[in-house]
Parts: structure tokens; C-alpha cells; sequence
């Protein structure tokens, strides 16, 4: 079953067309992969199903729910979690509470009961445990009280990861995750991938330019091309197909 629904997404900036006739699914478990050259679409994709960009034509569900009908401040409460291209983390504030502010979406505190201090200190101390078991799950409790800068780069893409997880999503969309990483953390990061999605539940978006890793880890793969899907199926059919050649490497197809 769909967890993902992408009906015919056309998404316009004037007279550029970013996306159009985009059409796929992603089933409940799966790790997709969504690639193609700088600048064919994924990552306006990925804010479309953000709901930072209102597509133009084209429907999206998701969990059955119509997800256009979602504002977007109220996405991570459907379920849906991404990390970004560039880090967004607070430098100044420790590892685990970088973490714990990822479990907004969970808090039971509303205006009344954070004015008058009613339940917060319990509440902190149960989403602090959470913080770490999960930083500790992935490798990093060692490190979970110091604060993120200065720590290597890898690490701090683990730690946001662990700020989507504690949200408990049940679809997790990682915008180039490996971008920076070396050869041995690339390596490693396709184990973390494919543990969290088995250890957390997940459905996992993947947009990445590492060919290795998305190979490795996608049950399926997305391939875009100016703003258009050129092929879709499993990693080694769409490693083949004439049109994915021609678009990576300018071949004829």
C-alpha cells in the first residue's frame, strides 16, 4: 500500500517549468531514491511534499489524506520529517538539545501550562531520556552532552537525523545526506539508513548524488530530468536504462 501518492505535480516559477507530469508512489517501508543531474527537480520535489512550495497543477496523498489540504506548519504532525542540504543546527546548544527540540510536534505543553510552569520539567526529562537512547542508538552518546560546534561533520549529520527520529516520523526525507562525508562515513551512513528504517518503522525519501549509496540502500529509484520523470524501478533497471545514461553522461539515448 501507498504510503506516498504523487499524482501529476507540476510546479512553476513563471515561465520555468520545475516540475511537470511528475508521477510516482512510494510504499509503506521502502527506501526511495529520487536522483538526477543539478537542477532536475528534486529538491523543489521535496518542498512540495514540505509544503514549502504549492505546486502549480497535480495532487499528493499522503497516509490516504489529502496532503495539500495540510499548512504547512502542521506538516510534521502528519508524519513527514526531512533534513536539508545544509545543516540547521543550533551551534551553541548541546547535542541532545538539538535533539529534544525536534519533539516539538509531541509536546503536551500548550500557552497556559508553560506560562505557569505546570508538567514542563517532567516533560523535559521524559523527551532528554528519548534524546538519548536515540543519539545513543546511532552511535553518539558520548557526545551528547557537548555542544555541536566543533564537532566533525559527520557527526552533526547524525545528530540531525536523530532530531527527525525523535519525532517519530513515519516518512523520513533526506536531502543529500552525504554531501561532505568522506569515503568511510558514506559507508557507514548506508548502514544507518538502512537500521533506522528497520529499527524506527520508516519510509525513507532519499535525494542524494552519491550513485553508490542510493544503489545500495533504494528498493526503488526516481530518476528526474528537467523537471520530468525519465525512469522509475529498481536500482539495477534504471543503472541501465539508455535515457539515465544520456542525462548523467550526455550520451545519446
Amino acid at each position: 500500500m501507498a504510503l506516498l501518492e504523487v499524482n501529476d505535480v507540476e510546479v512553476r516559477f513563471g515561465g520555468i517549468v520545475a516540475l511537470s507530469g511528475l508521477t510516482f508512489d512510494i510504499d509503506k517501508g521502502q527506501i526511495c531514491g529520487l536522483i538526477g543531474p543539478n537542477g532536475a527537480g528534486k529538491t523543489t520535489m521535496f518542498n512540495v511534499i514540505s509544503r514549502i512550495y504549492d505546486p502549480t497543477a497535480g495532487t499528493l496523498r499522503f497516509d490516504g489524506q489529502d496532503l495539500l489540504t495540510t499548512p504547512p506548519h502542521l506538516i510534521s504532525k502528519t508524519g513527514i520529517f526531512r533534513t536539508f542540504q545544509n545543516l540547521a543546527l543550533w551551534e551553541n546548544m548541546s547535542v541532545i538539545e538539538n535533539v529534544m527540540a525536534g519533539a516539538h510536534v509531541r509536546s503536551k505543553q500548550n500557552f497556559v501550562t508553560a506560562m505557569l510552569n505546570i508538567g514542563r520539567k517532567g516533560e523535559e526529562r521524559r523527551l532528554a531520556g528519548e534524546a538519548f537512547a536515540i543519539l545513543s542508538d546511532l552511535g553518539l552518546g558520548d557526545v551528547a552532552f557537548k555542544q555541536c560546534a566543533g564537532l566533525p561533520y559527520g557527526t552533526l549529520k547524525r545528530i540531525e537525523l536523530a532530531r527527525c527520529l525523535i519525532g517519530k516520523p513515519k516518512l523520513l526525507m533526506l536531502d543529500e545526506p552525504a554531501t561532505g562525508l568522506t569515503h568511510s562515513e558514506v559507508g557507514e551512513l548506508s548502514k544507518v539508513i538502512e537500521k533506522v528504517r528497520t529499527d524506527y518503522d520508516l519510509t525513507i525519501l532519499l535525494v542524494e548524488h552519491h550513485m553508490g549509496l542510493v544503489m545500495g540502500v533504494s528498493d526503488k529509484v526516481v530518476v528526474l530530468d528537467f523537471g520530468r520523470k525519465i525512469a522509475e524501478g529498481l536500482p539495477n533497471e534504471v543503472q541501465e536504462n539508455p535515457a539515465v545514461i544520456s542525462a548523467y553522461l550526455g550520451a545519446p539515448a
